[in-house]
């Protein structure tokens, strides 16, 4: 409640000029009369000093009754005020909250719209992507489905020519084979007659050799005969030398390289047996003391003679058991004969005390059956290890026959 400070000063003004005014009439009346107008004026002065003292503590009253109510309305105002103040700096601080959250509320209404069109275009984008991936999955399936379909045309257009050239290769291969064989079977077949032709013409030379001493023998008419013998037998390894370069080219054009690695080794074993033979001098071991069949005949040989024979079989199984393991590395067919150890059949001879088709028949015993060990990889007939191989000595004993004679 608002007090009116003005009014409340105004009237106040005007009770003290009454007040005055009062005074200075009874002062003015009191000089006029004297006596009882002075008493009756000092009366009255008593009076209107009490009145005026009466006044004035009503006023007085009145003026602090009023500035106690301006002072109540002063406090009040005050009280007011400052809960005017209070609402209005609540009010102050209330709207910036508000203010503060209408706009949070609007930043959050904007991020969530924001956010919804985030996760819209997110979503149209994944869908893109999405699509986009199908379509490359499946244009890409279609390249793989038809690169496949090419690969698999080439690979079978590849697969008949390459069985339409296989059967070609293995038709020349098995012609070439059929020739080869045809070859080698003639070329054998001429080696077979010249064989039988030398064996026949040695025979003859043995027995006149024989019929003209029987059990005592001309030293020099017998060396000369066993110079002979190793003079023929060398000039057959000159002949062997072609025929070795013919089977090398034969065993090239049949890819079989575990066989060609044999000859080679064959050839130079041979060659090295050469190198000892020519340092090697004759010996004189005496009369014929040793008698061995074949072929229901019966023939005689001194004590190196039947060591010599012993020895072509021992080596024919131990090279017989090396060429067979080599066609079966090569995955070649049973085919002793066409073996250039077969075929040869002279390593370890030296030309002296036996006859070389003697040495080369026993040599080809030793040789099937140590080729059939090695093709089948089993010790039936001998045994071979660490590269060196030998008969057992029953088998020796039943192909030899051998008996000593007085």
């Amino acid at each position: 409640m608002k007090v009116n400070y003005r009014s409340l000063i105004t009237s106040g003004v005007l009770t003290l000029v009454v007040t005055f005014g009062v005074v200075d009439l009874t002062s003015a009346q009191g000089r006029r009369g004297r006596g009882e107008e002075r008493r009756q004026e000092n009366q009255e002065q008593r009076e209107q000093r009490q009145s005026e003292q009466s006044s004035r503590r009503a006023a007085h009253q009145q003026e602090q009754e009023q500035r106690h109510q301006a002072r109540q309305a002063q406090q009040q105002q005050a009280a007011q005020e400052r809960e005017a103040r209070r609402a209005a700096q609540a009010t102050q601080q209330n709207q910036p909250n508000e203010r503060a959250q209408e706009m949070r509320q609007r930043a959050q209404q904007r991020q969530e719209q924001h956010r919804a069109e985030q996760q819209q275009r997110w979503e149209q984008n994944r869908q893109r992507v999405q699509q986009n991936q199908a379509e490359q999955q499946q244009r890409w399936e279609q390249n793989r489905q038809r690169v496949q379909q090419n690969q698999e045309q080439q690979r079978l257009e590849q697969q008949r020519r390459w069985e339409q050239n296989r059967e070609r290769i293995q038709q020349n291969q098995e012609q070439q084979r059929r020739q080869q064989q045809v070859q080698q079977s003639q070329v054998w077949q001429q080696r077979r007659a010249e064989q039988q032709r030398e064996e026949a013409l040695r025979r003859q030379q043995t027995e006149s050799y024989r019929n003209r001493s029987t059990r005592s023998y001309n030293n020099n008419n017998w060396r000369e005969y066993q110079n002979r013998r190793a003079l023929q037998y060398r000039q057959e390894m000159s002949r062997r030398q072609s025929w070795a370069l013919q089977r090398h080219r034969i065993l090239e054009q049949q890819r079989r390289l575990a066989q060609l690695r044999y000859q080679q080794r064959y050839l130079e074993r041979l060659r090295q047996d050469q190198l000892r033979l020519q340092s090697w001098r004759y010996n004189d071991y005496g009369p014929y003391n040793y008698r061995y069949s074949r072929g229901g005949s019966y023939y005689e040989t001194n004590r190196y003679g039947a060591q010599m024979l012993q020895q072509a079989v021992n080596q024919g199984y131990e090279e017989g058991y090396r060429a067979g393991l080599a066609d079966r590395e090569d995955g070649w067919g049973f085919d002793p004969q066409n073996a250039i150890g077969y075929e040869d059949a002279s390593y370890g001879y030296n030309g002296y005390y036996v006859d070389l088709n003697e040495y080369r028949h026993y040599f080809r015993e030793g040789f099937r059956r140590g080729y059939e060990d090695g093709y089948y990889s089993r010790s039936q007939y001998g045994r071979y290890s660490n590269g060196s191989g030998s008969i057992l000595g029953a088998i020796l004993e039943t192909i030899l026959n051998l008996q000593l004679i007085g």
